[in-house]
């Protein structure tokens, strides 16, 4: 029998107000009265008139003030053609799966439907869900739609997801029956769709209803360790574009691991290692950070640099040394002291740096070359150059020195372009430009008798080569004859490493470094705090982390190892028990080392609140102690 049959009511006496159109509604369709006229539409057994009726309540099935208890007999009536569908209405969508069905079955179909649409939009309202919870018609009728309706048939998909969407509004009040009981239960289909359904929908209603009765100690006892939601949850957790899909399969499987029983079970899972690598992947996908520069640049002290070349003091070469070795003294002092000084009105040298230059260079030949006493060579000084003199300095302590003369400095051009030909033999002078130095250097070339000869210069490693090819080649060795442009990212200050520091530095080779002039730590924080998908991901990971890393012991008891320890006693109770423990401990192993496994993965966490940072630090710092020795 189809639902809708007319029933009376008593007349009413009190005289109807006028029309109330405010939201587009006449105000006696929602007046609270048995009179109603969608309720009275909804039992009719006019077709017609039921569509009008259901076409009304969706439009105010989504308004917040639509309540279902201000309207007398409207509930039951809506429970009315949803209860006739799971009774029979299925049947012959059932049975005709692959062929259309009759205008009028399909007519009553979506009558169906369209209600428990109607029951199901009008749950998401705080006050009606509540009624619906407590009404004695909603619970049978969720768990007949479950037990009896086909999900694969997709004649039923449309009215189980409804079925399922209106079971998440009350689940929290429903405890599932006993395995053993007699009742129908919606628990199976559940577990079907949410394991090996095609349809998205159905599968993340499925996800989300069982979440949220395993929040239930009541139905805790129902968790199986190989339940195919955990399977489910599993298999659709590294579709990260898809969130709600990923947020179903969270909230499930944080349900099914919060029971200590289903995560030390979990700890065997094959899955589980690659399980704990897509958590954390998910955590770093939807951390949103920022780059944060810190300035710990210390004091610097700089100075401006210069473009001079410096140059060392001229020191006799063996031609200049051969020369004047022959000479008589004091002639040879004069001319040495020509090679080797040059007047300057501000010049100073010490007297006993001006006689060891003279003493080096003579002393080793003066068993074939006298020399001159200091006082001498000190004396000499006024006859080279008649502005220098030879004075005492007040101290304390006293200067001997020699005054108006300084060391003479090595050319630029005697340094650049010096001839190094005969590796560094040629006893010809330094020239003037790059030019003369290459007309030197070729007269070299051509002196060469062989027609293949290796380059000559300085310590250069060139095999024989072709003249024609060894012309060219000398001009690798010459220098520019203007000075090396400055790097476009060199600054035009120097460093110094202490404040003590001159520059020109006199021997760049070994100062010590310098202070960086610009130091600047760049790292990364988080900005925002994480969305809800990553601290359920979170949460489960941490419920996975105290069970892999919670600490076990185990009584002594009898084996051939131990020896047996007094106080024990030996029974079969005790093998299974260490036999437990044995697995126990193996699903630690296997968690700790699933942790030393994204120990580099969780470095890259980031939390912008502290507590859910230390979570994160512990983690780390656990997975730096790597696996127990036993």
């Amino acid at each position: 029998m189809t639902p809708g049959l007319y029933r009376t009511h008593p007349q009413q006496t009190t005289q109807r107000v006028a029309p109330n159109v405010t939201d587009d509604y006449e105000r006696w369709y929602t007046e609270a009265t048995p009179s109603n006229r969608m309720v009275l539409s909804l039992r009719s057994t006019i077709h017609t008139e039921i569509g009008w009726a259901l076409d009304r309540l969706h439009r105010l099935c989504t308004n917040d003030q639509f309540i279902l208890m201000t309207i007398p007999g409207l509930t039951n009536a809506l429970f009315e053609w949803p209860e006739w569908y799971v009774r029979e209405g299925h049947l012959e969508s059932e049975k005709h799966s692959f062929f259309s069905l009759s205008a009028e079955a399909d007519r009553k179909r979506r009558h169906a439907v369209e209600a428990l649409f109607i029951l199901r939009n009008s749950a998401m309202n705080e006050p009606n869900a509540h009624e619906l919870a407590n009404h004695w018609r909603t619970q049978p009728l969720i768990f007949n739609a479950l037990h009896d309706l086909d999900p694969e048939t997709d004649a039923n998909t449309e009215f189980i997801l409804n079925t399922i969407e209106l079971f998440q509004a009350i689940s929290l009040r429903i405890i599932l029956p006993h395995p053993g009981s007699v009742d129908k239960s919606p628990l199976p289909t559940l577990l079907q769709i949410a394991g090996h359904s095609p349809n998205r929908s159905l599968i993340i209603a499925a996800l989300t209803v069982l979440g949220q009765l395993f929040t239930q100690p009541s139905n805790v006892s129902r968790l199986e360790a190989d339940s195919p939601a955990l399977s489910a949850s599993i298999r659709y957790l590294p579709l990260f574009i898809d969130k709600p899909l990923v947020e179903a399969s969270l909230n499930y499987m944080y349900a099914h691991l919060s029971h200590a029983p289903m995560a030390k079970s979990f700890l065997h899972h094959p899955l589980m290692p690659s399980t704990l690598r897509v958590l954390v992947s998910l955590l770093l996908a939807e951390q949103v950070e920022e780059a944060v520069s810190l300035d710990i640049t210390g004091p610097v002290r700089t100075v401006p640099a210069t473009t001079t070349i410096v140059t060392p003091d001229h020191d006799l070469t063996k031609e200049e040394l051969d020369r004047l070795l022959p000479m008589p003294e004091p002639t040879r002092c004069y001319e040495w002291m020509k090679s080797m000084f040059v007047a300057e009105p501000e010049g100073e040298l010490t007297q006993v740096d001006f006689w060891n230059l003279y003493k080096d260079a003579f002393t080793p030949h003066v068993d074939r070359f006298p020399v001159l006493v200091a006082s001498d060579v000190i004396k000499n000084v006024n006859i080279v150059f008649p502005q220098a003199q030879a004075m005492v300095l007040p101290g304390p302590p006293q200067r001997f020195v020699v005054r108006g003369v300084s060391r003479r400095k090595e050319t630029q051009a005697s340094q650049r372009f010096k001839c190094q030909w005969e590796r560094n033999q040629c006893t010809a002078s330094p020239f003037a430009s790059a030019g003369e130095l290459y007309d030197h250097l070729l007269q070299h070339v051509d002196a060469l008798e062989d027609t293949h000869m290796p380059c000559l210069w300085s310590s250069c490693p060139i095999p024989p080569t072709p003249k024609s090819h060894l012309r060219p080649h000398i001009l690798t060795h010459m220098s520019s004859s203007q000075p090396p442009a400055k790097h476009p990212s060199q600054d035009d200050t120097v460093t110094l490493s202490t404040d003590t520091d001159t520059y020109p530095l006199v021997d760049p080779t070994v100062r010590p470094p310098p202070l960086p002039r610009s130091t600047v730590v760049t790292y990364r924080r988080p900005i925002v705090d994480p969305p809800p998908t990553s601290l359920t991901a979170l949460l489960i990971v941490r419920i996975l982390f105290h069970t892999s890393f919670v600490a076990t012991d185990l009584a002594p008891r009898p084996d051939r190892e131990r020896f047996g320890f007094p106080g024990v006693v030996e029974d079969d109770e005790g093998e299974v028990m260490n036999e437990d423990y044995g697995n126990e401990v193996e699903g630690e192993r296997r968690g700790r080392r699933a942790f030393v496994g994204v120990r580099s993965m969780m470095e890259g966490v980031r939390m912008r609140d502290e507590v859910l940072a230390s979570w994160i630090a512990e983690m780390v710092d656990a997975a730096y102690d790597g696996l127990p020795q036993s």
